[in-house]
This record gives C-alpha cells, structure tokens and sequence, in this order.
C-alpha cells in the first residue's frame, strides 16, 4: 500500500511539470502536435504541449527554426502581432495569415498562396493513419514524440 501511494505522487509530480504532454480540456486527456513543413509537405519541426495549450506556445518553440524562409503560412490562430508578425518581420519572412474576425485592423495576405496551407494538413491526416499515434499509446512525452519522428520519417521516405 505504502509503494503505490509513492507511486502516484511521483506520476502527479511528473504531470505537473509537463514532461508527459498531457493536458485536460473539455474532450478529456489530450496532447496538442505542432509541427512546420517544407513547401513539399515534409516536417521539417515537431513539438508537444498540452491539449489546453494555445497554438502560439508551438510556435515559439518551432520559431527557431525558421531560416532562409521567404513565406510563413499559417491559420487564424496565429495571428498575434507581437509573438507572431514582428518576429517574422524581424526574419524577413511575409506572413501568409488571414486576420481573425475580432481583429479591429485586418492584415492582408496572399489568398493564392495561402491554399497550399493543404499541405500541413495532408501531413497530418497521414500521421494519424498511424495507430499509436492517433490513440497515443505512450504514456511520457518523449517516447510519444519519439514515435511521432518515427512515423513522420516514414511519411517523408513515402
């Protein structure tokens, strides 16, 4: 009785600190995948964070990864001046996001280029063709990120 005890303590430790990637949200336990590709659809960055986590924290973290780059294109939920477009700017890079609806000032961008938006969403319809991944067999975020790269340089040999 006394192990078992110590046991959960150490789990709820871990889930506290964030290295399970496993966030509650209104559909229950649940892992957020950030990822960035190339202009073909290949990953090129993969991150986690919890369900309830906002998509701005994926990008901070794959954000460094943007070099020699002449376009950023994403959906309304990136659209933040500060964390998003002035660091692009900054890169030189043109964002290709449309305005969310609540913006007072609406930013212009490029609807032709922004359909190849498609392609990051193929990646990820390919990705949860993959069992384990779309049912999150592992339980610790990095052997879950693991399988992730995995599964992400099959679909890349593909």
């Amino acid at each position: 009785m006394q192990r078992s005890s110590g046991h959960i303590s150490t789990v709820r430790e871990h889930q506290k600190k964030g290295c399970q990637a496993i966030g509650r949200s209104r559909g229950g336990l649940t892992t957020k995948i950030h990822a960035s590709c190339d202009a073909l659809g290949n990953p090129t960055g993969l991150h986690l964070t919890p369900g309830q986590a906002h998509d701005l924290e994926g990008f901070d973290e794959l954000s460094s990864d943007l070099k020699d780059q002449e376009f950023f294109i994403a959906d309304k939920a990136y659209d933040a001046d500060a964390r998003v477009r002035d660091e692009l700017k900054a890169k030189g890079i043109t964002a290709v996001i449309p305005s969310k609806k609540n913006r007072k000032v609406e930013h212009g961008y490029d609807k032709d280029l922004y359909k190849s938006r498609h392609l990051i969403e193929n990646f990820f319809a390919k990705l949860k063709q993959y069992r384990a991944i779309a049912t999150r067999y592992d339980k610790l975020g990095n052997v879950f990120l693991g399988a992730i790269h995995l599964a992400a340089s099959v679909i890349w040999l593909n």
